[in-house]
């Protein structure tokens, strides 16, 4: 698994686990539904980390308590 999607992965859990639908989190981020259904997608490779930290913003957690998390020990090798 990549960086990108270890973090669309650990933004879906912390979603499901607070029974929050991906418009609400835009919402509570101050970012458009679209920023946050683009991350989603297959077809964008990366995501700035002014996004995840808004968006962790929006979910009231640190950066520190969203990347502690099984997703990202063991990620893949990005150079290629």
């Amino acid at each position: 698994m990549g960086v990108k999607d270890a973090v669309v992965s650990r933004f879906l859990t912390l979603c499901r686990g607070r029974h929050i639908r991906l418009n609400e989190l835009a919402t509570r981020s101050g970012v458009t539904p679209s920023t946050v259904y683009s991350m989603v997608s297959d077809q964008r490779h990366d995501i700035s980390m002014i996004t995840v930290k808004k968006l962790c913003d929006g979910l009231d957690i640190t950066l520190t308590e969203f990347f502690d998390s099984p997703e990202f020990e063991a990620l893949e090798q990005e150079i290629q």
